[in-house]
């Protein structure tokens, strides 16, 4: 109940706008985002870097309706890939489709994924397409496969709550497409997607399973210490290297586990998020964990 009450508010734009102009939340966000200039991630970047984290930088932003928002949009992310280059911080990107013009159509979106892809090419720098609601999980694969056959630096996001993901998981792994697993962090109706979190939880061990064995350097991205743990055996028990797979965990979110896998050798990447859009971003959060949610209540009243 909690988690959908959240997942309405992210979309409320009355909500939005008071959290967004009250001092107290928007101090409090930036333990979950980087900050709303590419200066701040670039920062937080080099912080996480120098305590052995990689890191995805994400411009946050989704749902353009307007086509010079699309190109915007991909102009930010050719920012983002200039000014890696420029400092050398270690991190790749993930972009959104729906930022990109891909409620505008399909071919305006591929054509700013294609010149973003094209831009990264010769840095390299990885570029992962993320998943969104279900309403785009079939063009998200089909974007993102018929990319890969051009270009090879560029993968996507699974979610273990679809029921289709096991298919979708096989079809990329057959094309040697890199994938990051999720949970999800859409509100989605059971006639696509479990209901029950045990059958998400389990879902993704199978998926995670499958990935490990036979896919493409995948990220493992979840803060559950007892599937990370899972992980660690499977790939012990299967003879898979540390250096095979990677985890992937938020920005703020379980900093003591992120170093403990660093510690043990562990590949960890952070998913750093920045920008003004960041409303709908943190909404999420607070509804995949109910300790974020009483971080940020916590906080808002010492403020």
């Amino acid at each position: 109940m909690l988690k959908d009450t959240l997942l309405y508010l992210a979309q409320n734009g009355t909500v939005r706008n008071f959290v967004i102009h009250n001092r107290a939340t928007r101090g409090v966000s930036r333990r979950f985002v980087a900050g709303e200039t590419l200066d701040d991630a670039i920062e937080a970047t080099r912080a996480l870097n120098s305590r052995k984290l990689h890191v995805s930088l994400d411009h946050l932003g989704e749902n353009v309706t307007d086509a010079q928002e699309a190109l915007a949009a991909a102009q930010d992310y050719i920012a983002i890939l200039d000014r890696i280059q420029q400092t050398g911080v270690d991190a790749n990107i993930s972009i959104k489709l729906t930022a990109l013009g891909l409620d505008i159509s399909q071919e305006l979106c591929e054509q700013n994924v294609c010149q973003i892809l094209e831009y990264a090419q010769p840095f390299p720098i990885f570029v992962r397409i993320d998943m969104e609601g279900s309403a785009y999980t079939a063009q998200t694969v089909d974007v993102t496969l018929r990319m890969h056959k051009q270009f090879e630096h560029v993968g996507t996001v699974i979610q273990s709550c679809m029921h289709r993901s096991r298919k979708d998981v096989e079809e990329l792994i057959a094309q040697g497409v890199r994938v990051r697993l999720v949970k999800g962090a859409y509100k989605e109706p059971g006639t696509v997607a479990f209901q029950q979190k045990s059958d998400v939880d389990q879902n993704y061990v199978r998926l995670m399973m499958q990935l490990l064995l036979h896919g493409n350097y995948p990220a493992l991205a979840t803060h559950d210490e007892s599937i990370i743990n899972a992980a660690c055996k499977y790939a012990r028990d299967n003879g898979i290297d540390k250096t095979a797979f990677e985890f992937q965990m938020l920005y703020g979110i379980r900093r003591d586990l992120q170093q403990k896998l660093v510690s043990q050798g562990y590949q960890v990447r952070v998913y750093v998020p920045y920008g003004s859009q960041w409303y709908p971003y943190l909404m999420r959060r607070m509804a995949e964990r109910p300790a974020n949610l009483v971080f940020v209540m916590s906080n808002a009243v010492r403020r």
